[in-house]
């Protein structure tokens, strides 16, 4: 599992987090002051990358989370079966499926290139 640990206050929106091992893209951030006998707090608004689902959590400002370290790769659409595209990686030359999502289901056509993410070794379309 590719990740590393980073304190909340590092954290930025538009960056990724681990929530119920799933990668999500951060949506949102707000941090709370500290209170008389506590710390200050972030809340924090997340999509998962692979389920969609919008996620959240709270989390002290100090507290370690884990952040998915995401590879984007290109590769050439050598055939598209019902919703599965096969792919082929442009720099190693290796041969995978992947599922087309609606997002890029009218623009991706054979002989294409798409941008693929890699992270905690699942892959996804991320564009045409």
């Amino acid at each position: 599992m590719a990740t590393e640990q980073v304190e909340v206050r590092e954290l930025k929106e538009g960056r990724y987090i681990v929530i119920d091992d799933e990668p999500c893209k951060i949506i949102s951030i707000s941090m709370s002051k500290p209170g008389k006998h506590g710390e200050a707090k972030a809340r924090i608004e997340a999509m998962g990358l692979f389920d969609t689902n919008k996620k959240s959590v709270v989390y002290p400002v100090k507290h370690k989370v884990l952040v998915p370290l995401i590879d984007k790769r290109q590769a050439q659409v050598v055939s598209i079966q019902g919703s599965e595209a096969q792919l082929m990686d442009l720099e190693t030359y290796e041969m995978f499926s992947l599922p087309v999502t609606d997002e890029v289901k009218d623009t991706i056509k054979p002989g294409g290139d798409v941008l693929y993410m890699i992270t905690m070794d699942r892959k996804k379309i991320t564009r045409v």
